[in-house]
């Protein structure tokens, strides 16, 4: 009898990182909980597409759950309804993020939109970690991945790379940066491996508004690989750690950026 598929809970996984994320775990043999915020037809579009690409369809699962990560409640009935649905939890892909309403420079930027990012982007994938970590570490549940439980979160370049028009932004992952070692640091012991994730500059929704700048950029050689990042490259990279490839980093800051953050003369 074979053993039951790994699951995993993708946060923000509707479209965009978080739907090339959920695709490449379901072609890993992965069960998927599809986190979404308000769009039930992409996340339902997204639970598609992961069965089609799953090698196991009939013992995998792919299970849309509404939650706003930026609330309390709903994070923990997020962790329940998977629980429930999946079975049990062998990771968190911290991967839900929102962006500005409107860039504008941080001498006319609003307390409204930096509280909205910090409650979306930092506080929440923070206090949901804390929930998962404390379910695992309360009830010590056998784990179907390689080498252990599994923490991902996928940040930013804006981690570490200013930009004035959008100063929320960068500072809630760059606070979600040091989430990261924080949470590697407390749960190593546990068996609980922690990565971060820091794609560069991304094909998604998100950058769809704002295409013309980025060609431009890239087309000034700002990125040595240059083109534009994809979900599937973040994508693969989250499988990569899911399938236990990288057994003794914990902590570890990988970049998704073509090379962007490379020091050059």
């Amino acid at each position: 009898m074979e053993n039951p598929p790994p699951s995993v809970l993708v946060t923000g996984a509707s479209r965009g990182l978080g739907r090339g994320i959920a695709l490449q775990l379901a072609a890993a043999g992965c069960s998927v909980a599809i986190n979404y915020a308000g769009n039930r037809a992409a996340a339902d579009e997204t639970a598609a597409l992961c069965r089609a690409a799953a090698p196991r369809p009939d013992a995998q699962r792919f299970v849309p759950i509404q939650a706003d990560i930026s609330s309390a409640a709903d994070r923990r009935r997020l962790v329940a309804e998977t629980l429930s649905a999946l079975g049990s939890l062998d990771a968190l892909v911290n991967n839900a993020g929102i962006a500005p309403k409107i860039r504008v420079d941080i001498t006319e930027a609003t307390e409204e939109s930096f509280e909205h990012l910090i409650r979306t982007n930092l506080q929440g994938p923070y206090f949901l970690t804390q929930t998962v970590a404390n379910h695992w570490l309360a009830t010590r549940p056998a784990c179907a991945i390689p080498g252990g439980f599994k923490i991902i979160y996928v940040t930013s370049t804006s981690a570490n790379t200013a930009s004035v028009s959008r100063g929320d932004y960068c500072i809630s992952k760059a606070g979600l940066a040091m989430a990261a070692q924080l949470w590697a640091l407390r749960l190593a012991a546990e068996n609980i491996q922690v990565i971060e994730l820091r794609p560069g500059i991304m094909a998604t929704d998100m950058t769809a508004a704002v295409k013309g700048k980025y060609d431009r950029f890239l087309a000034d050689g700002n990125v040595p690989q240059n083109r534009w990042g994809t979900p599937e490259d973040v994508g693969l990279a989250v499988r990569a750690v899911i399938e236990g490839r990288l057994p003794f980093s914990t902590g570890a800051v990988i970049p998704i950026d073509g090379g962007f953050t490379l020091r050059r003369l």
